[in-house]
């Protein structure tokens, strides 16, 4: 397995990401997560939709908590084709607490620490850690990757507004 020291940071410190990024322009790789009823998602089941995939460490973090906030408050403004999915190593069972506590209902939560497929699939696992990096991927309707953002600080939120800019380009 491929590993990219110093691809990221954490207050500061570098850390190593595991796997290969996805090309951009290329088909996204796939994967299979887990929801919070505990039932495998694939990739392949928003076919024909805009998908953004957002990566997060962990919901239970200030950052992630905002991050998802954000993405779930965008997410009633896009259309009915585009589907938010917010990836992190937590069970399920504390996604769908968080979820719950938080009323996030239109962003679909998952949970990658079954097999890190999503992780080792995107190149977002930390070594380190074992939690996915802060990143986000836009891909088109026919699973094409079109865009990506890897936020280099675990501590600092992504640029919105680069995402869904990247987002309205494809509707």
């Amino acid at each position: 397995m491929k590993e990219r020291a110093n691809a990221v940071r954490m207050k500061g410190n570098p850390l190593t990401l595991l796997g290969d990024p996805p090309v951009h322009n290329e088909l996204a790789p796939s994967f299979v997560a887990i929801d919070s009823g505990l039932h495998e998602v694939s990739l392949e089941e928003y076919m024909g939709k805009i998908r953004v995939i957002v990566s997060v460490p962990s919901l239970d973090t200030p950052v992630c908590d905002l991050e998802t906030h954000r993405f779930e408050k965008e997410a009633a403004a896009l259309r009915e084709d585009t589907q938010i999915l917010v990836l992190s190593m937590d069970l399920p069972f504390a996604q769908k607490r968080w979820c719950g506590a938080h009323g996030v209902e239109r962003v679909l939560v998952l949970s990658d620490h079954r097999d890190a497929a999503f992780g080792v699939a995107y190149g977002v696992l930390i070594k380190e850690l074992r939690l996915l990096t802060r990143a986000v991927f836009v891909l088109d309707r026919e699973g094409v990757l079109r865009y990506s953002q890897w936020v280099p600080e675990l501590t600092e939120e992504p640029d919105y507004e680069d995402v869904l800019r990247a987002v309205a380009a494809l509707l």
